[in-house]
């Protein structure tokens, strides 16, 4: 938002200086991105009036001029200018005058004295380009200084405006901040008083009420659109960023950046029928003011004639019902527009507008009217004409509903202590209806503040007047406490150490994955979609880590590295009746060798005791127990359930040929995946005597089907505590001669110690028996 500072002090009067001024606002959230003069330095420069106008004795492209510049006698000055005329007004600078890069001195050309310079924009620093003398308007003085005849004392300020701030994209928005954050008196602009004549009526439809609550309209009759524009309003104009097109056009270019009220003005003879807001149907199109002509979809608020719509609400206005020199009467329109029927129109339509940019983030919905009064009044006053009787269309406005707001909830969030008076004070001065009930109040926003909603927004105004620099900036102060040190969960810099002390190396990757990853590898055929996907194949969350991993593992492979070992941690999310939940989980895939290639150790690849091993170390001291299970991603054949202290907590596999096959993998990969939490969970630390006895071991061989699972024997085993059993592990199967095929030979390894004495064979003999008829039980047979 570029303006005019000059313009700004005529609407609030402040004392403050242009630096000060620029700090303030800066200071209260209103970025000054650029202040720099409209004008560089130079003096003695004044209007001068041409007298008389002879060729140059001595020189055919020469004038020799007599001016008058308010002084006792004429001046003679040479010029070379050829648009010079006799009456004509333009810049002189005297003698001493120090302009851009040149200072003026008495001087004789060709003969003839000089006492000054007729001066040119370009010479003055105000064009880059100028073709002759600076014209000035007949109403100048002769004799005033340029400076304040041009207001060149002036600054242009640019703001960076945040998107919620759509109050401030008119001076008079600006007007009302400043005012809040000086105390200042602020003047509104004014509005003519003029008649109106009854039987003038623009007749208006509102169709779509809820997409417009708001049209207000008027005929002009009898204008005369070639009528000048005042130098003081296309000063302004070009000052904050827009160029004079006609007397007409600029006066609602003034209006919007004055009141921030976008209006438009329709040719009444190129109309016909009434004017209606409503929205686009089929097939309809639109040719734009930018000549370009747009398709129009139902979702885009027209306003039309008889004949189709004639402008696009809130964006832009139609060629064919512009205003141009042969105008004479016109339609004069001022509306609000639901911010959320004009937002993202310009951007799929490939252009914007000051309008739109407005319009979608928000306008007084209570000064429609009064745009529309300030514009007939301007434009009667440049072009004359009569002014018909006001239509205005109303529905539901936005409500404003008001906000909590506690004063302990202030002094908590910013710190320091304001009085309640302050604070009412602050609210009203930013245009707020306060009503105080006790320690709290409730506060309405005015119909400009679309940003307030929360006690929050509120608690931020009352910072920004009071200023931030009024805060002080306190230490944090706060009681050092050591933390108790929970014994029973891990810290998690602590697994990532143990997973990166196995060779592993963490991922993270996208918790939303492609469709096809959570059908394949998850078998989840409802997964939870994205409304708004920032890609076509990440459209879903995961339910799983697998995808990702795998992912990452084939791009490791695409760049050659023949051994990979991956972990990630991270949130997966599921969907149940409509309830969504997330849980951390830690997954993991190896894939290759099972070292790195040495002289020492033959190349071997990993298999699914790879993993397993690496699982077990990380859950140590803790018992995993293992059920084979078959699980979407893995090979039938060779996938488990992890069960920890009975509860299920995850799945370890080796991954299906079928995926193995359409993911490009030459060899097998193993992956597990659990619960973040159960990997967190230790056992207290306990403390055991060292037994100075003899580790005594025995061995049992047994006979079982192919069928019967080794962790059923070694569950079953354990659970019979038999005495001194310290230890039961497998440590051979054998299938081959001696053993019928449907059958496999199982070796298992038994610990016994006391920690007292010494085991006696019969001690001995007696808990292996035990476990002897644990293994008949389940249908083992001893081998002898």
């Amino acid at each position: 938002m570029q303006f005019s500072e000059s313009w700004l002090r005529s609407l609030v009067q402040i004392s403050q200086s242009s630096e000060a001024l620029s700090h303030l606002l800066t200071m209260a959230g209103l970025e000054v991105e650029e202040m720099c003069p409209v004008a560089p330095v130079f003096d003695k420069v004044v209007v001068a009036k041409i007298l008389t106008k002879e060729k140059h004795p001595d020189a055919d492209r020469l004038n020799v001029l007599t001016v008058d510049v308010g002084q006792a006698e004429p001046l003679t000055i040479v010029c070379g200018a050829q648009n010079v005329s006799v009456g004509m007004k333009s810049p002189c600078a005297l003698v001493g005058a120090k302009l851009p890069g040149i200072e003026i001195k008495q001087a004789k050309v060709r003969g003839v004295a000089s006492y000054g310079m007729m001066c040119s924009a370009k010479e003055l620093g105000l064009a880059e380009e100028s073709s002759g003398l600076l014209e000035l308007d007949e109403s100048a003085t002769t004799g005033q200084s340029i400076r304040e005849l041009l207001d060149l004392d002036d600054n242009l300020i640019t703001l960076k405006l945040t998107p919620n701030r759509s109050d401030c994209l008119s001076l008079q928005g600006i007007a009302r901040e400043v005012a809040a954050l000086t105390g200042a008196r602020i003047k509104a602009p004014e509005i003519a008083s003029f008649a109106r004549n009854a039987e003038s009526i623009a007749k208006i439809k509102v169709s779509a009420t809820e997409a417009c609550p708001r049209y207000v309209a008027c005929q002009v009759s009898g204008v005369n659109a070639k009528a000048v524009t005042p130098e003081w309003m296309k000063r302004r104009l070009e000052r904050c960023g827009l160029r004079s097109i006609s007397a007409i056009v600029d006066v609602t270019n003034y209006v919007l950046l004055e009141m921030g009220q976008p209006l438009h003005a329709f040719d009444s003879s190129k109309l016909q029928g009434d004017l209606e807001v409503r929205y686009a149907r089929k097939q309809e199109k639109l040719l734009l003011l930018n000549e370009k002509e747009v398709d129009l979809q139902e979702d885009m608020l027209v306003i039309t004639d008889a004949n189709g719509p004639v402008a696009l609400a809130g964006i832009m206005g139609g060629e064919l019902s512009s205003v141009d020199e042969t105008t004479t009467d016109i339609i004069l329109e001022s509306a609000f527009f639901n911010p959320k029927v004009i937002t993202g129109k310009s951007r799929r339509l490939g252009f914007s507008s000051d309008s739109s940019f407005r319009f979608e983030r928000g306008v007084d919905f209570e000064n429609t009217a009064k745009a529309l009064e300030r514009a007939t009044g301007l434009i009667l006053q440049i072009c004359g004409g009569t002014a018909g009787v006001v239509t205005e269309i109303k529905g539901a406005m936005p409500e404003r509903k008001p906000v909590r707001l506690r004063y302990e909830r202030i002094r908590r969030v910013l710190g320091i202590s304001l009085e309640n008076d302050e604070v009412i004070s602050i609210l009203h001065r930013l245009g707020m209806q306060v009503k105080n009930s006790g320690d709290e109040l409730l506060v309405t926003p005015p119909s400009y503040r679309f940003d307030i909603a929360i006690e929050e927004d509120l608690i931020e105004e009352i910072a920004r007047v009071h200023g931030y620099e009024q805060i002080p900036q306190l230490s944090a102060q706060a009681v050092m406490e050591i933390l108790p040190d929970v014994e029973i969960q891990k810290p998690i810099s602590l697994l990532k150490q143990a997973m990166v002390q196995r060779d592993y190396q963490e991922i993270i990757t996208y918790s939303f994955v492609e469709d096809a990853w959570e059908k394949d590898l998850c078998g989840n055929a409802n997964p939870v979609k994205l409304k708004n996907p920032i890609a076509s194949q990440l459209s879903v969350m995961r339910s799983s880590l697998i995808g990702g991993l795998i992912s990452v593992l084939q791009t490791n492979l695409a760049r050659k590295q023949p051994r990979v070992r991956l972990f990630e941690i991270g949130g997966c999310f599921t969907e149940n009746s409509s309830i969504f939940s997330q849980q951390q989980r830690l997954g993991a895939i190896i894939y290759g060798a099972s070292a790195p290639e040495q002289w020492g150790m033959a190349v071997r690849n990993v298999d699914f005791y790879d993993a397993k091993g690496d699982l077990e170390s990380i859950f140590y001291p803790r018992k995993l127990e293992f059920a084979a299970e078959e699980h979407p991603a893995s090979h039938p054949g060779r996938s488990a359930r992890i069960l920890l202290d009975n509860k299920s907590i995850g799945w370890i596999g080796e991954l299906h040929p079928q995926w193995q096959q359409k993911y490009d993998l030459a060899l097998p990969a193993i992956w597990f995946e659990v619960d973040f939490d159960s990997v967190m969970q230790t056992e207290m630390p306990t403390v055991s005597e060292i037994s100075r006895q003899p580790l005594v071991r025995r061995d049992v061989a047994v006979l079982v089907d192919e069928n019967v699972q080794v962790q059923t024997l070694l569950h079953n085993m354990k659970a019979e505590n038999a005495p001194n059993v310290v230890e039961i592990a497998l440590f051979d199967v054998y299938r081959g001669k001696g053993v019928e095929k449907s059958k496999k030979s199982l070796a298992f390894r038994v610990l016994l110690q006391d920690t007292q004495k010494t085991l006696t064979e019969e001690q001995i003999e007696q808990s292996m028996q035990r476990l002897v008829v644990v293994l008949q039980q389940n249908g083992a047979q001893l081998r002898v």
